[in-house]
């Protein structure tokens, strides 16, 4: 069985992390397969979004797999590796792979430790009513490695961002929602159904313009204002030469839907 299943649904690559007897926890194998596969999005013209989900209903994630874990310090004579699950070799969506195709996480169930960051690297946020969410790191002797200590605080008021980290408390779906952690809190069993709506009200769009949009908000969130719009003007001089921004207005003037082709 394949940890980690994927499939096309129209422009949107669909990502399923698939160890529901482990609640999909992290282990190499699935790091791995899921560094490929991000690889795959960046590369794939066809691709347009991305929606990451976890098999089952008990997990989106609970982070990285500490039995694996456990056994690699054993193996080691009990000392912690250098390298853990988070510092691969190859770029990651939580550090050191820039993406700017819109992805949406579908947070079914626990997204704990890792499967929060993971979350938390993705660009919108969708959760069932029965989700929850954590960073409890702190509580086993170490500290969010995958990107948490830092995006937490650019998603949520950093006291409350704080709050979370220190006391590694886990929140409910609502909860989420209403500090902003989320975008959508849904009825379970419609939670792939609005991820895949999201999905497909962006990708009516044109692709070109939605990962200019995204690479300028997110460049735009560490510089000054007058930096930011720098940054905009950049992106906005750029797409305004594609084919697919002579396609809008045309297909405006011509009260017909745009057919956008991404170049």
């Amino acid at each position: 069985m394949a940890v980690l299943e994927t499939r096309m649904e129209g422009h949107t690559f669909v990502m399923t992390l698939n160890r529901p007897e482990s609640m999909n926890a992290f282990s190499s194998e699935l790091i791995a397969a899921v560094g490929e596969a991000w690889k795959q999005v960046r590369d794939d013209g066809d691709i347009r979004s991305v929606v990451i989900t976890g098999a089952g209903d008990r997990a989106f994630s609970a982070g990285a797999d500490l039995k694996e874990m456990a056994q690699r310090n054993a193996a080691a004579g009990g000392a912690p590796q250098r390298n853990t699950f988070w510092d691969q070799p190859e770029p990651q969506l939580y550090r050191g792979l820039e993406l700017w195709k819109p992805i949406i996480a579908a947070v079914n169930g626990f997204a704990l430790g890792g499967g929060c960051e993971t979350a938390m690297a993705c660009d919108i946020r969708v959760a069932s009513e029965t989700a929850s969410f954590g960073l409890p790191e702190v509580a086993r002797g170490i500290i969010p490695g995958a990107g948490g200590t830092q995006r937490i605080g650019r998603l949520v008021p950093f006291g409350i961002a704080l709050e979370l980290l220190m006391t590694g408390r886990r929140i409910p779906a609502d909860e989420a929602y209403r500090i902003g952690l989320v975008n959508h809190v849904v009825p379970p069993d419609q939670l792939m159904d609005k991820a895949l709506e999201i999905a497909a009200e962006i990708g009516a769009n044109a692709p070109l313009a939605v990962m200019a949009a995204k690479e300028a908000a997110y460049r735009g969130l560490n510089t000054t204002l007058a930096e930011g719009l720098r940054i905009e003007n950049f992106e906005s001089q750029a797409i305004r030469y594609t084919d697919d921004a002579k396609e809008g207005p045309r297909a405006f003037a011509e009260k017909r839907e745009a057919n956008y082709q991404g170049r």
